[in-house]
């Protein structure tokens, strides 16, 4: 009678990095990346050593954008980021989305320039699914947290 073998696992079949190399890589995560809660909570807070940059088009802008960001697209940072974006702050940066990779694009564009920046994951989709203010020319305004994103309660997930 034999035993049978168990199947391998799609988790491990590629062991987990050993601990110094874990430690090492999300804490090199955590210092290029923010999310949104984080976010909302230091401009709730106003707190001043940030500036969130909105990369998006124009278009993009004024469908909606994070209540307190400035906009500067990806194309115009190497030119405009001296007058928009003072010296001595972390630049925070964001796009559309998840799918979308023009955050990291303005984020290196900043970093070339000596900007200290993270990356806001999640981008303005995950900020407006979560609830938080977003600014139209029609005035500000909050969408119903969506419960695949955050607690549908407000009281924050705590994460």
């Amino acid at each position: 009678m034999s035993v049978p073998v168990p199947s391998p696992s799609a988790v491990t079949a590629v062991p987990a990095a050993r601990n110094a190399e874990a430690l090492a890589h999300f804490a090199a995560r955590l210092a290029f990346e923010t999310d949104v809660s984080d976010v909302a909570a230091d401009l709730a807070a106003g707190v001043t050593d940030i500036v969130v940059v909105d990369s998006r088009s124009r278009e993009g802008w004024e469908q909606g954008h994070v209540l307190g960001a400035v906009h500067l697209p990806t194309a115009l940072i190497a030119e405009r980021a001296r007058s928009v974006v003072p010296s001595g702050v972390t630049v925070v940066t964001y796009c559309w989305g998840p799918g979308c990779n023009g955050a990291t694009r303005a984020a290196l564009e900043l970093a070339g320039l000596g900007y200290p920046v993270k990356e806001m994951l999640g981008g303005f989709e995950y900020w407006a699914r979560e609830g938080f203010p977003v600014e139209t020319v029609a005035g500000v305004s909050r969408r119903s947290v969506d419960a695949l994103t955050a607690p549908v309660s407000g009281i924050a997930c705590a994460c």
